[in-house]
């Protein structure tokens, strides 16, 4: 399944170096010029990894890193910055970030880091996914919502797990289309999903959970 990075630096020559090098690598990219572009993409466009610059205009990169570990505890953020003293550092590692790397940069050292940092991210991913009411164990491959087992098929279960993982975070058709199939495909098989999802987790009359942003995605969270 195709990982999704999120490159947020000032600089364009290092978005432009970035987003054709980590492409070709079969990242798909997406890239911010400042700190705020950043938090707007990141909530729009929910990312695998975030690779983040410190000295930037408006917000820098150490509140920009507050507001997203603020979002998603668990989202891997690689500093990439020209910031390259031993106590810049551990600024940024004491601040949060899972690695820091200084410019300039070798690609291919890059590139290893942030695959180290996604397979730590899958080892690191709870067995058991919960929100409210809505359990599902990813090893088990049951899902429970109160006291009450849900059976879904395979695609649902991926479906379901997809926003547990991004809770509150809006997921458009086409991500969900990309990350829980895998393939181009109409869009139209994520509403059909999505309405067999709802059925299957409302049969008792439960609230709604995963809720309709119009002409924009999904998104999983409290009624």
């Amino acid at each position: 399944m195709q990982k999704h990075i999120l490159v947020i630096d000032d600089d364009p020559a290092v978005t432009s170096l970035l987003k054709r090098g980590l492409s070709y690598e079969g990242f798909a990219v997406e890239t911010a010029r400042n700190g705020r572009e950043g938090l707007t993409t990141a909530r729009e466009h929910p990312s695998d990894l975030v690779i983040l610059d410190v000295m930037m205009p408006g917000l820098d990169g150490y509140e920009v890193l507050r507001r997203l570990r603020a979002a998603d505890e668990q989202l891997p953020v690689l500093m990439l910055t020209a910031k390259d003293t031993p106590a810049d550092q551990v600024q940024g590692l004491t601040a949060g970030a899972d690695d820091y790397v200084t410019k300039p940069f070798p690609f291919d050292v890059l590139v290893a880091r942030i695959r180290t940092l996604l397979r730590r991210q899958q080892l690191d991913r709870p067995p058991v996914l919960r929100f409210t009411d809505l359990v599902l164990d990813t090893g088990s491959h049951v899902v429970q919502r109160g006291s009450r087992d849900i059976p879904l098929t395979s695609l649902e279960f991926k479906l379901l797990e997809e926003f547990l993982v991004h809770p509150r975070q809006v997921l458009s058709k086409d991500l969900l289309l990309e990350r829980v199939w895998g393939y181009n495909f109409d869009t139209n098989v994520v509403e059909v999903y999505v309405k067999q999802l709802r059925h299957k987790l409302e049969a008792m009359g439960e609230p709604r959970l995963i809720q309709t942003i119009r002409n924009v995605g999904y998104v999983l969270r409290e009624p």
